[in-house]
């Protein structure tokens, strides 16, 4: 199982990660040994946001004797009420789950404390100095949670909480649908069987693309959620772009997303956490989402990179997407940021390095010029 940073915390985390939000649907022996199988197999990170007690008791159960293995994400804010999730600020409720979440965890800490469900700007302005706050800061301060992370559905907000400096990480929505919608649009909306989507899904929502850029810039970590859109993308009838994807084409499509560490599958089977371990040894083929967009009949990206790695392999040696990507996200600054840069150079080939022969360019299911791309990029850098 390949393993990534997550941001500033340091933690290294399975590209493929748990989200746990289905383990209540079945039998409790059934989940737990779920979980400890996804554990053999090299999962090593959970998100635990989900307040009902058949859930927590759940995991407490499934890491029980292995607590260091996992990496929890915890939330602050998410509540059972009267047998009912709530989503809450008030410190009558948001103390008492926490407390909860530990007892049933059966544990004393949890690596990642979230600040649960951050998707408006009333709500992260109010959460600036509040007991909300205090008290996750005080968690923090007192080692009850080794680093602060958010979650959110809104980029503008995400990238608000981000710019803060009150985080480590974010969990975030990311899909190619979501990416490509304007980020105005409620999620709820998104979901629903109903909703049209626009007919000219084209390029990325520009707001998205600004959070990716300054998760980048800040090392802020993220895990994704909603990475198959509910399972609509791998319906043609009900995906927005009028053909599906595969499970593993939308791994993909996340892990090859700026700042992204991990994509948090959820799983009813033992068969379903396999199909989606099956992409560390796919072949790449078996990845290709770009191919599928850019031929899908609801799309049209041409001359966007999408750093899906299809220009390989380069004559120079070059990571061609890397560099696109690093490009990407200078060129979007008046200056390039000291971390995008940093990160730039210590790539093994600089754009520099390009000879000019355009052979990976008939790959490029997007029609990028990427020899153009790399002459702009090298002068951007500077190298």
């Amino acid at each position: 199982m390949n393993r990534r940073l997550l941001g500033k915390t340091g933690l290294l985390v399975s590209e493929i990660g748990f989200g746990g939000e289905w383990l209540e649907r079945h039998p409790e022996d059934e989940s737990v040994a779920l979980m400890r199988y996804a554990g053999e197999q090299g999962i090593n990170i959970i998100d635990c946001w989900m307040p009902d007690p058949k859930s927590r008791d759940i995991l407490g159960k499934a890491m029980r004797g292995n607590r260091e293995h996992w990496i929890v994400q915890g939330h602050f804010g998410s509540t059972w009420q009267d047998g009912q999730y709530v989503r809450t600020r008030d410190m009558k409720f948001v103390k008492p789950a926490f407390e909860d979440l530990l007892r049933r965890l059966q544990t004393d800490y949890i690596d990642i404390g979230m600040i649960h469900y951050v998707d408006t700007e009333e709500d992260w302005e109010s959460l600036q100095h509040s007991a909300f706050l205090d008290y996750v800061l005080e968690m923090k301060a007192k080692g009850v949670i080794r680093h602060i992370g958010a979650s959110s559905h809104n980029p503008k907000v995400a990238k608000a909480v981000v710019e803060s400096g009150i985080v480590e990480m974010i969990l975030f929505s990311v899909n190619p649908a979501f990416d490509m919608l304007p980020s105005g649009e409620k999620l709820d909306d998104l979901l629903t069987e109903g909703y049209r989507y626009d007919e000219g899904l084209s390029g990325i929502d520009p707001e998205r693309a600004a959070l990716y850029r300054v998760c980048e810039e800040n090392n802020v970590g993220i895990t994704v959620m909603k990475g198959f859109a509910g399972g609509r993308l791998f319906d043609e009838k009900r995906s927005p772009f009028g053909v599906a994807l595969t499970p593993l084409q939308c791994i993909h499509y996340c892990l090859t997303r700026p700042g992204v560490s991990s994509i948090l599958c959820g799983y009813d089977t033992k068969a379903q956490v396999d199909e989606a371990l099956r992409y560390e040894t796919a072949p790449e083929e078996e990845k290709d989402y770009a191919s599928v967009l850019a031929n899908a009949p609801a799309h049209a990206s041409r001359g966007e990179c999408t750093y899906c790695g299809h220009c390989r392999p380069c004559a120079a040696g070059l990571d061609i997407a890397m560099i696109n990507k690093y490009y990407d996200l200078a060129s979007m600054q008046p200056e390039v940021p000291a971390t995008v840069r940093s990160h730039y150079q210590l790539l093994d080939g600089h754009a520099s390095d390009c000879i000019g022969c355009r052979e990976c360019e008939p790959r490029c299911p997007f029609g990028v010029p990427i020899a153009e791309r790399m002459e702009k990029a090298a002068a951007l850098f500077g190298c």
